[in-house]
């Protein structure tokens, strides 16, 4: 039966078999005999010493799984889409942002290494580290560790217990606004900066105390950012102890993620410019300093980011859905859902990957205008404004990873006006949701596809909520207020104003709720 993390509204629980456990080539195995299944995990069998700390515990026991498997498992950066025969590649222990010849690099497993255990062996594995806090399992980035830094000590990891995010199912909005009956919400906002941003920078702090500990000339961390990944970034390295430094847009960023690198202590530079400004300033100055580079050009980040696909299929028992919507940037995370998929896919642990959509803001669109040439030339464009503005970008870094995934996944790009994210944000609102601008994009995308027939109304689709609501509280209360010039409102839900008389309450009280009740009888 699935943790109580991860929560099924409507999915039958699944018989499991029942497992024993043994060793092949030093690796704990999971053997399935019954009908039954009761998940073991690294702390079933043990209790922690009153003076130890979980991570002190870790040490003492070595139960870390990945004790064995980092002796097995192995990755290394390579040239983004390089061939067999390419003979390039990296330490992830190299500070190396960029292949030879100027391109994006990736992490590549080795997954000859993984393939010797089946896709029941991986899938039972990551079930019964659900819910743990055996560190640093607990987290659910690094619950899938061997797919993520396979040989990084767990001294060296940096969580929070990031990920296990709620997947819920949107029943009123599926069912009022577009007719579907299997639509999920994956709220990646839940998060401990409140974004997805966690599930990068979790991996790439980690790595960067690694190289700290092995005596690399790295002075701290630097990031430029739309604000969720400055977020991420100055609370992890806060809890490492590793300065962090933040390019930040000036006044394009809301108050609320403002105040979190702050908070965490972070060296913030609010520059005169736009995010493509302070991405082309934080390249050049880590270039020159040894700062290590944060953003999403750095491959290490992705590596975390996969796991929230891996989750998703976890939560949906090993099943694939048909439709995963992403809203899109920088453009990193459509191919982190990618590449989750797809290493899911050739491990054995489910048969095929679902359909990626990847929605941008209009007003920043140029991965759409390049799809919607027919992939016949990416152009740069200067981003405008937007309320959804951490994907308010104009010259993504990722536009490579970006086609590669939609090509590979038979994916779709859609956009969304100022007029349709803010109305999709509305009327998911008054579902019972409380979501970012972002995910209102993503909405968008979802109903215009939905309302041209491309998703049925019995596909099972996915809308990744990538950051929490409440860090866009500004934009809902303007909205709300109609204080938006350019924008109908159409959804929006004002207080009334009443005298502090009885009668009058009743009155107001009456009108609202007969025309209520005359709504919902049409």
């Amino acid at each position: 039966m699935a943790s109580p993390l991860f929560f099924h509204s409507s999915l039958p629980p699944k018989p499991r078999p029942s497992v024993t456990r043994t060793k092949v080539n030093g690796l704990p195995i999971i053997k399935c005999s019954s009908s039954t299944f009761e998940p073991s995990s690294p702390a079933a069998n043990h209790h922690r010493l009153a003076t130890e700390n979980i991570r002190e515990e870790a040490r003492r026991l070595r139960l870390e799984e990945t004790a064995a498997a980092g002796k097995q498992f192995s990755a290394k950066y390579v040239p983004f889409k390089a061939g067999q025969d390419s003979s390039e590649s990296y330490s992830l222990d190299e500070v190396v942002y960029r292949s030879r010849s100027g391109g994006l690099l990736d992490v590549e497993h080795d997954m000859e290494a993984l393939k010797r255990f089946d896709g029941e062996y991986w899938r039972s594995l990551f079930d019964s580290r659900v819910g743990k806090t055996t560190w640093p399992f607990g987290s659910g980035v690094w619950s899938k560790k061997e797919w993520v830094l396979p040989e990084i000590d767990g001294d060296d990891i940096v969580s929070a217990f990031e990920g296990n995010t709620n997947l819920f199912w949107a029943e009123r909005f599926g069912k009022q606004f577009l007719g579907m009956n299997d639509l999920w919400v994956k709220h990646c906002g839940i998060s401990h900066t409140g974004s997805f941003k966690d599930l990068g920078m979790t991996v790439l702090v980690s790595q960067v105390n690694r190289l700290r500990k092995m005596n690399r000339p790295i002075v701290g961390v630097g990031c430029a950012s739309t604000g969720d990944t400055s977020a991420a970034l100055s609370a992890y390295c806060a809890a490492a102890s590793i300065p962090s430094i933040v390019f930040l847009p000036a006044d394009r960023i809301s108050i609320a993620q403002l105040v979190q690198p702050i908070s965490n202590g972070a060296f913030v530079l609010s520059i005169d410019t736009d995010f493509d400004g302070c991405m082309r300033l934080i390249r050049e100055v880590t270039s020159e300093l040894p700062i290590y580079l944060a953003n999403s050009l750095n491959s290490l980040r992705l590596e975390g980011q996969k796991t929230a696909a891996i989750e998703i299929l976890q939560q949906f028992d090993w099943e694939v859905p048909d439709w995963v919507i992403v809203p899109g940037g920088n453009l990193g995370n459509i191919y982190a859902f990618y590449k989750g998929f797809k290493m899911c896919h050739e491990l054995g642990l489910v048969d095929r990957i679902p359909r990626l959509v990847c929605a941008q803001s209009a007003n920043a669109n140029p991965l759409y205008q390049y799809y919607k040439s027919g992939w016949a030339e990416f152009k740069p464009l200067k981003a405008n404004s937007t309320f959804a503005s951490a994907i308010q970008i104009g010259d993504p870094v990722s536009i490579d990873r970006a086609e590669y995934a939609l090509k590979n996944s038979n994916g779709i790009v859609e956009e969304a006006t100022e007029e349709e994210l803010m109305d999709a944000m509305g009327r998911a609102d008054s579902t019972g949701m409380f979501i970012c601008p972002h995910t209102g994009v993503a909405l968008t995308a979802l109903i215009k596809l939905r309302n041209g027939g491309v998703i049925g109304p019995t596909d099972r689709t996915v809308v990744v909520s990538t950051a929490h609501g409440l860090k866009f509280t500004q934009s809902k209360v303007d909205y709300h207020s109609k204080k938006i010039p350019e924008l109908a409102c159409r959804f929006a839900n004002p207080p009334v104003e009443v005298e502090a008389d009885f009668g009058a309450v009743i009155d107001v009280l009456k009108k609202r709720l007969l025309s209520k009740s005359r709504t919902q009888k049409q």
